[in-house]
């Protein structure tokens, strides 16, 4: 074992003889880890005690002190006003021990006017800086709780306005899926319109049907007798301006004859051969709609 270890192991015993006293030591195991444990754990104690018996120390020397301060006022009372501690009243010795007490509140080194004024002055001073704190404090917490009332109302709206949207984003999806379902469902139909529109013409094919009789063509004409409609709009705006000139009888007779003609040519063109195609188109097979 090093000379080290031996020195620590053996300061070590010595304060486990003075900490247990006539009690047994209790075992331990002797390592180097252990030692060093216990040798900290040493030091920490005297250190402890040492600083227990300096303050142990200036106890008994502000306690002499103070025996002795006491002795002397006690001698001045004497030699002053013939004045001893024993000789008050009880109402003196309560005025006297509250004067004392006092003092030791206030911290002052004696009972006299001179160490009294400045410590109530600093103790004033000190009770001025507090309410002013408390003052800002609550200056500042009737403000946090005004920021918490305003929060707590945003954080209502927000939690209502957050139910409204929830509530109208339902109503639009189901709006969305109505929508959604009715096109599929027009979709459908044009497709089957197509099918039987398709099934309608080869229909008609099959039977020798005149291609001017079919839809296509019967839309053309509709287009062709409309546009001819407007196409006599300005004519006969252009015939009013006429009516009040001179007429030529004969003349005007005869446009108005030609023009009514020809009108009426094309509606019974196009009347006949829609009458023609209703008669000669069978019901074509219905495709069944899903």
């Amino acid at each position: 074992m090093e000379a080290g270890m031996e020195e620590k192991l053996r300061r070590i015993t010595l304060w486990l003889k003075r900490t247990f006293g006539d009690q047994p030591i209790p075992q331990y195991e002797v390592n180097s880890r252990t030692v060093d444990i216990l040798y900290e754990l040493m030091e920490c104690n005297e250190t402890r005690d040492r600083d227990v018996s300096l303050v142990i120390d200036d106890m008994k020397q502000k306690t002499a002190e103070y025996e002795s301060e006491v002795n002397y006022l006690q001698d001045l009372l004497m030699e002053s006003v013939n004045l001893s501690f024993n000789s008050l009243s009880s109402a003196g010795t309560s005025y006297l021990n509250a004067l004392v007490d006092s003092a030791m509140a206030l911290e002052t080194k004696d009972t006299s006017l001179a160490s009294f004024i400045p410590a109530i002055n600093d103790l004033t001073s000190d009770l001025y800086a507090t309410e002013s704190r408390n003052r800002e404090m609550e200056l500042e917490l009737t403000s946090l709780r005004k920021k918490l009332t305003a929060a707590l109302v945003l954080e209502k709206h927000l939690q209502e306005d957050l139910k409204k949207t929830e509530e109208h984003l339902a109503m639009e999806k189901a709006k969305a899926d109505s929508r959604t379902q009715n096109m599929k469902f027009l979709k459908d139909k044009s497709e089957d319109f197509k099918f039987r529109i398709k099934a309608a013409e080869e229909q008609l094919s099959a039977s020798g049907m005149d291609p001017s009789l079919t839809h296509q063509s019967l839309v053309s004409l509709s287009e062709k007798l409309t546009e001819l409609k407007q196409q006599t709009v300005p004519l006969k705006k252009k015939l009013e301006s006429y009516l009040d000139l001179t007429p030529n009888p004969s003349l005007a007779r005869v446009k108005i004859e030609e023009a009514k003609r020809e009108l009426n040519a094309l509606e019974a063109e196009f009347s006949s051969k829609v009458d023609m195609m209703a008669l000669s188109v069978p019901e074509p097979s219905k495709r069944r709609f899903t």
